[in-house]
């Protein structure tokens, strides 16, 4: 049987949250917050200031203020991750789109020729499903998008490197798993690492790019995959427990570590020391558990930062 959810007023959302042993220092700040920010969205960071899963009360002394900190503290670290995925993907686009037209021509009959793909027949399938994906985005936005339009215009044709502009992250990170393995290799290449290294990172950073979007719960967010061992975990020696690393597989640092294979280092140094801001402010807003208890439970270790100069 489905366990009906009732609307609630402000007054009763304050009500729920102060018998369940949260201190509002200021009623009508708290009520105004909960009118713009959603009681829901903001709820959904209670479990870090509650005594377990089981006992769905507050611990002794937590706040509405230190409450409201988790879920900007999210937020902004959220945008910080989001900007610096934008460059990851723009960059994985505008790489992928110049092997191939290169390679392989500039209209879309030529750069989604069958042929141009990974022929292994166990991948048979997924290709024609990704070219089909692509070709439907070329037909729905023929009429949508400025740039297609223009080229559809006065070419006749939509070149590839127009054509990722409008192809979601996921989509390009499915084709990038069916191009043949020397067009793997070059585009890798411009990133400096292995064609298994960025197989293993991009669903990773798909996922979070998401979540990022849809504004989700991201600081304590796992993801169904996990990154290989690097030697960025080896060398901040990292905990491991039943041999696996119990940091840096399949949470935000593991994306941190990504982040340190594929952005530039002038870009990974500005990212990490944003982040490190925001965990500053929230360890100077929250007094009810140290700021080790949220470290731990987003997967990063105590000397995260040092990943800078290795």
């Amino acid at each position: 049987m489905l366990v009906v959810k009732e609307f609630k007023t402000i007054d009763q959302q304050i009500d729920i949250l102060k018998k369940k042993g949260l201190i509002i220092e200021d009623i009508e700040k708290a009520k105004d917050i909960l009118l713009k920010e959603n009681y829901f969205f903001l709820n959904g960071y209670r479990h870090m200031l509650m005594n377990s899963f089981s006992d769905r009360t507050f611990i002794s002394g937590a706040t509405f203020n230190e409450l409201y900190s988790l879920f900007l503290f999210d937020r902004y670290s959220r945008n910080i991750l989001f900007k610096n995925l934008l460059i990851i993907e723009n960059r994985l686009k505008s790489t992928i789109s110049y092997q191939m037209s290169k390679k392989y021509g500039y209209k879309e009959k030529d750069y989604l020729n069958f042929k141009n793909f990974d022929q292994n027949p166990e991948k048979k399938r997924k290709v024609k499903d990704v070219i089909e994906k692509m070709k439907r985005q070329i037909r729905i936005n023929t009429s949508r998008h400025n740039a297609t339009m223009h080229y559809l215009k006065n070419y006749g044709y939509i070149p590839l490197w127009i054509l990722v502009k409008v192809l979601s992250f996921g989509m390009v990170c499915e084709l990038f798993t069916i191009l043949k393995k020397e067009d793997k290799l070059e585009v890798a290449s411009i990133f400096g690492i292995t064609v298994d290294y960025l197989e293993s990172f991009l669903p990773i950073l798909s996922n979070y790019r998401n979540l990022c979007a849809h504004e989700d719960i991201v600081y304590d967010h796992k993801t169904d995959r996990v990154i290989p061992d690097t030697e960025y975990h080896k060398k901040l020696n990292i905990f491991r427990m039943d041999d696996e690393y119990i940091y840096g597989k399949d949470d935000i640092f593991a994306v941190i570590i990504i982040f340190k294979y594929l952005l530039e280092d002038d870009e990974f140094r500005l990212m990490l020391k944003e982040f490190q801001y925001e965990l500053e402010k929230l360890d100077g807003r929250i007094d009810s558990i140290p700021v080790e208890k949220m470290l731990d439970t987003m997967g990063i270790p105590k000397n995260y930062m040092d990943i800078i100069n290795l």
